[in-house]
């Protein structure tokens, strides 16, 4: 799953043009970022419960 080339990427990317449009793009990745955000800050505060204990 590690051999995603460059083409690959870029047709993926044309993919996600096409389906969403160039407005929606940026609130998508607002969002993805918001998410990963959330996800990490989840993920911080269990490692730091667990080592508490």
């Amino acid at each position: 799953m590690g051999n995603i080339g460059v083409q690959e990427l870029l047709l993926i990317l044309l993919i996600i043009l096409v389906l969403f449009g160039a407005r929606k793009i940026p609130e998508l990745a607002k969002s993805l970022a918001s998410g990963i955000k959330e996800f990490r800050k989840a993920s911080k505060e269990t490692d730091d419960d667990t080592n508490k204990q």
